[in-house]
């Protein structure tokens, strides 16, 4: 696969830089709300062992 030209990157450079400036207010949005949200880490860190405990449990099988 051949590098693509400064033509497509600049392009792309450019899209991006709209995306993040078009999805900017909602983020900041979402960022204020999450700082209010009440703070569950017992809701958060559950899933995340289960999820390493289940991952240790496949290597170790191997």
């Amino acid at each position: 696969m051949e590098e693509p030209a400064t033509w497509e990157k600049v392009l792309a450079a450019i899209l991006i830089a709209g995306l993040i400036f078009w999805m900017w207010p909602s983020v900041k949005a979402a960022m204020a709300r999450s700082r209010e949200a009440p703070k569950d880490w017992r809701g958060a860190l559950l899933p995340l062992g289960a999820v390493v405990m289940f991952v240790i449990f496949l290597i170790a099988m191997v």
